[in-house]
């Protein structure tokens, strides 16, 4: 995993090399968190959804949220973190201009495996 990371920053001038090869480490040293939000709508929900979403894409730019999913059939949101502490972690929901809105719990993951951990396939002409 750290080989294909340090490898995409290769490219990069060496301030922004720097930032993300920090990054890098600092999330290695920093706890999974999964939080699994209930949620309920109302008149004025879909208001604070822009903010909530510029917020969100904060957090994923920071490389404090890994993951973002949301389903309005069981009205349920996925977010998986990088936090030292649920602590922190519930500090970062709490910011979200729909927190007013969930119902959740936040576990720490033991395993968290995605594609985008993988190395790229080969692709032959």
């Amino acid at each position: 995993m750290k080989q294909q990371q340090y490898a995409i920053v290769d490219n990069l001038p060496s301030e922004k090399k720097a930032a993300q090869i920090l990054l890098t480490i600092q999330k290695c040293s920093m706890k999974k968190l999964q939080a699994i939000i209930k949620f309920t709508m109302d008149d004025d929900f879909m208001q604070y959804v822009p903010p909530h979403r510029t917020y969100i894409n904060y957090l994923i730019n920071k490389g404090i949220i890994d993951s973002y999913a949301v389903s309005m059939e069981t009205q349920t949101c996925w977010i998986t973190l990088n936090a030292d502490s649920k602590t922190e972690a519930d500090k970062y929901l709490a910011k979200s201009p729909l927190y007013k809105y969930w119902t959740y719990q936040i576990e720490e993951l033991f395993v968290y495996d995605s594609q985008q951990y993988r190395l790229p396939s080969v692709q032959l002409n």
